[in-house]
C-alpha cells in the first residue's frame, strides 16, 4: 500500500462567511504498481484532492498514511522529506527552467535535495532522457525542443528520485493528439517496466480508457471507483 485516505476533507477561508468544503469524506487506496485515472468535471476538486496527496496542501481533517505513516502531523520539513523521497510530479505544462539545459532540468530534484548532483544522479538522469528518446537532446534548452519533448524532460525529472508513486495533472493537456498519444505511452511504459504507481488526472476519456483504474470525484466525493474494461472508454457520470 502507497497510500491510504480516509474521512480526507478540505475546506478553504475556515471561520469566514466564505468558508467553503471542497472534499468531503474522501477515502482512496493506492497500491504499488496501480495505474490509476482520476476523473470529474471542472470545480470537482481533482486538483485540491492531488495536491493533498502531493502533500503540496494540508488536509482540514482526516487521516492520510504514506507508505503506511501518517503524515498529517508532520511539519513543513518532514513532509518536504516525504514528497521528495516518494513522490514524483508532471504538470500540464511542464515548468522547465529556460535557461537549463534538458539533463539540467532533469538533475534539478537531486540538487535540491541533496545540494549537489553526484556521478550517480547525473549517470541516472543521462539514462532516463535515454529512456525517453531524448539522449540526443540532453544539452538542448527547452525552447529548442518541441512541447512533447519537453514533457518528455518533465516525465524523466519526475522519475530520477526513483519516487514509487508519480501524480501526474493533466500530463498531456497542453499536447496536440500525436504528442498527447506519445507521452501517455512512455508514462504506460514505465509503469511497465519500473512498477512506478500513476495517479493521471485527464479529462481525456480516450486516455482513461488505457487505465487500469478509474476514480471518478463529481463536488468533492468519489462518485466511482472502478477497473477499467480495456479499450472501453468511461462515460460521464458511469
Amino acid at each position: 500500500m502507497l497510500i491510504e485516505l480516509s474521512d480526507v476533507r478540505k475546506s478553504y477561508n475556515i471561520g469566514r462567511p466564505s468558508e467553503a468544503e471542497v472534499l468531503h469524506g474522501i477515502g482512496l487506496r493506492v497500491d504499488r504498481g496501480e495505474f490509476i485515472a482520476l476523473m470529474g468535471p471542472s470545480g470537482s476538486g481533482k486538483s485540491t484532492l492531488l495536491n493533498i496527496l502531493g502533500l503540496l496542501e494540508r488536509m482540514t481533517s482526516g487521516s492520510y498514511a504514506l507508505a503506511g505513516e501518517e503524515v498529517r502531523g508532520l511539519d513543513d520539513a518532514a513532509l518536504t522529506l516525504r514528497r521528495r523521497s516518494t513522490l514524483g510530479f508532471v504538470f500540464q505544462f511542464h515548468h522547465l527552467l529556460p535557461a537549463f539545459s534538458a539533463l539540467e532540468n532533469v538533475t534539478l530534484p537531486a540538487l535540491m535535495a541533496e545540494g549537489r548532483v553526484s556521478a550517480t544522479h547525473l549517470e541516472h538522469a543521462r539514462s532516463l532522457l535515454d529512456a525517453v528518446g531524448l539522449a540526443k537532446a540532453m544539452h538542448k534548452r527547452p525552447s529548442e525542443l518541441s512541447g512533447g519533448m519537453q514533457q518528455r524532460v518533465a516525465i524523466a525529472r519526475a522519475l530520477v528520485m526513483n519516487p514509487p508513486l508519480v501524480l501526474a495533472d493533466e500530463p498531456t493537456g497542453n499536447l496536440d493528439t500525436a504528442s498527447s498519444a506519445e507521452v501517455f505511452a512512455l508514462m504506460r511504459r514505465i509503469h511497465a517496466e519500473r512498477g512506478t504507481s500513476f495517479v493521471v488526472v485527464t479529462h481525456d476519456p480516450r486516455l482513461a480508457a488505457r487505465c487500469d483504474r478509474l476514480v471518478e470525484l463529481i463536488d468533492g466525493r468519489i462518485a466511482r471507483d472502478e477497473s477499467i474494461t480495456p479499450g472501453v472508454e468511461p462515460s460521464p457520470g458511469g
